[in-house]
């Protein structure tokens, strides 16, 4: 922190790196990242992990290679977080039906239950964070982003 009261942070936000799109949006991830992982440490998870848990409590079966994909991980990544959802008793692992070279994901009923308190948790965080932004503007926010994340690529 800055001897003047202002944060280091604040002194350099007028820097031209400041009014990079990409550099906003990385900046504001890892702002999003840090509030999500204190959210959902009490619970035992990570984001990464609370991510992986939110995709198996529906009825949608995701494979692992599914998980891998939609959260832009490795998939040596989703192994090691299906592992440790799994060794806690939150996830299953059982056959795809249709490729048994495959497995889906599914969360256990306490899988479920603490998906849904972490989930208040984040959401309290999420809601914190963005905080500065009136309600149409993160609903404008979320529409833009949705745009860039799934934007058909070929």
């Amino acid at each position: 922190m800055a001897t003047d009261g202002t944060t280091s942070a604040g002194r350099l936000a007028s820097v031209s790196l400041a009014a990079d799109l990409s550099f906003l949006m990385a900046r504001a991830n890892a702002l999003s990242l840090a509030a999500g992982n204190a959210a959902v440490r009490p619970f035992g998870l990570s984001v990464r992990s609370f991510s992986v848990l939110a995709l198996t409590v529906d009825d949608r079966r995701p494979t692992q290679r599914d998980l891998a994909t939609f959260l832009r991980l490795d998939p040596s990544q989703v192994v090691a977080l299906v592992d440790g959802l799994q060794q806690r008793g939150l996830v299953e692992r059982r056959p795809d039906p249709n490729d048994r070279r495959a497995n889906v994901v599914i969360a256990t009923d306490a899988g479920r239950s603490v998906h849904a308190e972490a989930a208040v948790a984040a959401r309290d965080a999420e809601q914190e964070l963005h905080s500065a932004l009136e309600p149409l503007e993160r609903d404008q926010l979320a529409a833009l982003l949705r745009r860039i994340a799934f934007v058909d690529r070929g």
